[in-house]
């Protein structure tokens, strides 16, 4: 089954049909004995989503003060719908609103939708959880910001309208644009929420432009609310499987949007919070403070990868250590703050003479990982003794009171896997390049050395 739903409507007829629709789309239903018992059922079934009939007001908003049930997904089917009784129903915290008799077409897309949105969130808290665990909790800031809302209408007259009706209500920024303004907004000014309509310059087009937001970077997590003045029942349910988070038909409420776009708004902040934590723990765990590059834990899973595709493509690919040259004198000689800024720069410099797809990490003290894809033997040797001059012809210069330090940089270098698709199991490829550092220490220092090879 797709998901445990359940149904708390206050006739019987409304109850079978909900079953029956649902139970065809392989929905796992159960039913609420009556309308009062919802938040008991819900605390013994553990629902992924309640559907709520006649008095779906009270019921949602008993559902919404219970710690238990308060983010569990609510729909409420009413028999009027009218923009009044929409508006009481957002406000008590229902996700959406259905009128009475209903399209099975439209209950089914409004439950896929939210059952995506459920999922989303639930894995962003399972994550941020597990990180809180960990001892990673970040507290959510006390100054928000306010919303960027962006109304795509269909003429400006319209848009200026919008507008208007909607800065009455809602206390964010909001301005109308046009379909190119929205699709090219840059990451840090991107809108947080999108209304548009369903019929712009030619029909359907507010549609495709929804698709066009999803794929973009900037706008893939925007809030999109479709306003479908024409009331088409095809609408609904094709927006919201394509990336809609709400349809609103017929004529434009401003109030019902409100109340929308605040939740989804809203949504939208703790999620970004929540992401933009973790993605910062993430790094953490993974890329070195002082020089910024990728520590031994990502190097060694990302060697992985580059050695499985050198091996299923036939292609060569380099491995090397690099090591610069007795470090110790420089902090011995000039205090740890400078050796800090060597190896900083040491850093840039080698980022610099390396192509985007190359994998640098730093290894371990002063020692530095690069792994080279599709790199054959002479490129390797030219790429190998370009990083060993970048090191040792220009000093470094510290900012640290002193003059510049001379450093040179030994490097131990493999090549594995040919055109002919062989190649050595990586463990094997490091050893021999460590054994390759070796030999360029032992040699005198400042060479590179190929494995199985002499210094060059």
């Amino acid at each position: 089954m797709a998901g445990r739903i359940l149904i708390a409507d206050d006739t019987a007829t409304g109850r079978i049909r909900l079953k029956v629709d649902l139970n065809e789309a392989r929905y796992d239903t159960v039913i609420a004995p009556a309308p009062g018992a919802v938040v008991a059922m819900a605390h013994r079934q553990r629902p992924d989503m309640v559907l709520l009939g006649g008095g779906g007001v009270a019921q949602c908003a008993a559902l919404r003060a219970d710690p238990k049930t308060r983010t569990i997904p609510v729909i409420v089917l009413d028999g009027a719908a009218c923009p009044a009784a929409r508006r009481a129903a957002l406000r008590a915290g229902a996700d959406e609103v259905l009128a009475k008799p209903y399209a099975a077409p439209a209950l089914l897309a409004i439950v896929r939708a939210l059952l995506r949105r459920r999922a989303a969130r639930d894995d962003l808290a399972r994550r941020h959880d597990s990180a809180t665990g960990l001892g990673f909790a970040e507290a959510r800031p006390g100054f928000l910001r306010k919303g960027r809302v962006a109304l795509v209408a269909p003429t400006p007259a319209t848009g200026l309208a919008w507008t208007r009706s909607l800065r009455g209500v809602l206390n964010h920024d909001i301005a109308c644009r046009t379909r190119r303004d929205v699709l090219g907004a840059e990451p840090g000014t991107a809108p947080d929420a999108v209304v548009i309509a369903a019929d712009l310059d030619t029909p359907g087009a507010g549609l495709r432009l929804i698709s066009d937001l999803r794929s973009r970077g900037a706008t893939r997590r925007a809030a999109i609310v479709v306003i479908d003045t024409a009331n088409d029942p095809a609408t609904l349910p094709m927006a919201l499987d394509i990336g809609a988070d709400a349809v609103i038909g017929g004529s434009f409420d401003a109030g019902e949007l409100a109340l929308r776009l605040e939740v989804l708004i809203d949504e939208k902040r703790c999620a970004d919070a929540l992401r933009d934590g973790l993605e910062a723990r993430l790094n953490l765990a993974l890329i070195d403070p002082l020089t910024g590059l990728y520590n031994r834990r990502y190097a060694k899973t990302q060697m992985a990868r580059i050695a499985e595709e050198a091996r299923d493509g036939g292609q060569p690919f380099a491995l090397m250590l690099l090591d610069l040259d007795r470090f110790k004198r420089v902090n011995d000689g000039y205090g740890h703050m400078a050796g800090d800024a060597v190896l900083a720069e040491t850093a840039r410099r080698l980022r610099a003479n390396l192509r985007e797809v190359d994998l640098l990490a730093r290894y371990g003290g002063e020692e530095f990982l690069i792994a080279m894809p599709a790199t054959d033997l002479t490129s390797a040797r030219i790429a190998a003794d370009r990083l060993r001059r970048v090191i040792a012809e220009h000093p470094f210069r510290t900012g640290q009171g002193h003059g510049p330090i001379a450093v040179t940089m030994s490097i131990g270098v493999q090549v594995c896997a040919g055109p002919d698709g062989t190649g050595k199991a990586l463990g094997a490829m490091m050893r021999e390049a460590d054994a390759a550092l070796y030999s360029s220490k032992a040699a005198g220092r400042n060479l590179v050395t190929f494995a199985q090879g002499r210094a060059a």
